[in-house]
């Protein structure tokens, strides 16, 4: 009886594993599947106007960089500390602001750009340490309250700044054309994003996995209160964590407005591709919010260059394959 007993978990250890290589073989199938209609999508498009391709691919880039830039400070807060903020895209939208505002009063592009990290970093502190510290773990909370922040914010942002659309000047060094093959010339500021979207991204995957600081982050998110009694202030790190991402996205904001443009509305399509992003590549990964920032901003220009009719479409055929056959994304680990 017992070894009978015995076999019926070993049986079922079975039975999950082929289940599991079952859909493993499934995922690697299709994924084989798109990938090889991609190619042989490219392949055509390629054929048919190089031109049109190449500049697609560089504004694909440029678009994720972007993309990017906004999702590894929701990663910081969201996907590691797993504090729900949807107010992220209103600290782009104050980022942005703050930046003009700066800019115009003293001309130089590289104070609008501390300044509008500073602005927002400030801002996610005081959110921090005043509202989502009394709602840890409490995700519905702190999506209503947030929401809320973000509807404030973007009226009080709408009555100070009002409607109008604003554009940075950056740098004349900056602000030129570089001759590249295929393409002709191309904006030499989106290619500045790219490279900084890359050193930033280089930058915090350093941060996160190479020191102390942000070893004690790691620790934090999976056992909190062991990390208070080696007597961390683990309050104190969470807020730096958050104060950092939220600054990320303020100069996203003001790197967005000078390769694009600051407007209304403008925070709701950076959060919503933040948490595109963040799904797709995985939860707390910086190499996942690249691979996903990548694929989105490739799939979102491809869409609109070719089949701009239902371009917007592709982004979400993403999400929703991830989803169906890789839940915890690209890159995240199996919770």
């Amino acid at each position: 009886m017992a070894a009978i007993n015995g076999a019926w978990p070993a049986a079922g250890r079975q039975a999950r594993a082929r289940t599991i290589n079952g859909k493993t073989i499934a995922a690697r199938l299709l994924l084989a599947a798109v990938a090889a209609v991609v190619l042989v999508a490219a392949a055509i498009a390629l054929a048919g106007n190089p031109r049109l391709f190449g500049l697609t691919v560089l504004n694909g880039l440029t678009l994720a960089a972007l993309y990017f830039l906004v999702a590894s400070g929701f990663t910081l807060v969201f996907g590691l500390m797993r504090v729900v903020n949807l107010a992220h895209g209103s600290l782009f939208l104050l980022g942005g602001y703050v930046g003009y505002a700066v800019g115009d009063a003293s001309g130089s592009w590289f104070l609008a750009l501390a300044c509008g990290f500073a602005a927002a970093a400030l801002a996610g502190l005081v959110l921090q340490a005043g509202v989502f510290r009394f709602m840890e773990g409490q995700d519905l909370r702190q999506t209503l309250v947030s929401i809320g922040l973000s509807i404030v914010l973007a009226d009080i942002f709408l009555w100070i700044w009002g409607g109008e659309a604003y554009q940075f000047d950056p740098p004349q060094w900056l602000y030129g054309t570089v001759p590249l093959p295929l393409v002709g010339k191309y904006s030499g500021f989106r290619l500045v994003v790219l490279g900084t979207a890359i050193v930033i991204g280089v930058g915090l995957w350093l941060f996160l996995n190479r020191t102390r600081i942000g070893m004690m982050i790691r620790a934090g998110v999976d056992d909190k209160r062991m990390l208070a009694a080696s007597g961390v202030d683990v309050q104190r790190v969470f807020a730096a964590t958050f104060a950092i991402g939220a600054g990320l996205a303020g100069f996203a904001g003001v790197m967005g407005g000078t390769a694009l443009s600051i407007a209304p509305g403008e925070d709701v399509r950076y959060l919503l591709a933040s948490l595109v992003v963040v799904i797709v590549g995985g939860m707390g990964s910086i190499t996942g919010a690249a691979i996903g920032a990548l694929l989105i901003g490739l799939a979102e220009t491809f869409g609109l260059a070719y089949v701009p009719t239902y371009g917007v479409v592709f982004t979400f055929l993403i999400m929703v394959a991830v989803l169906a056959f890789r839940p915890q994304g690209l890159m995240g680990g199996r919770t």
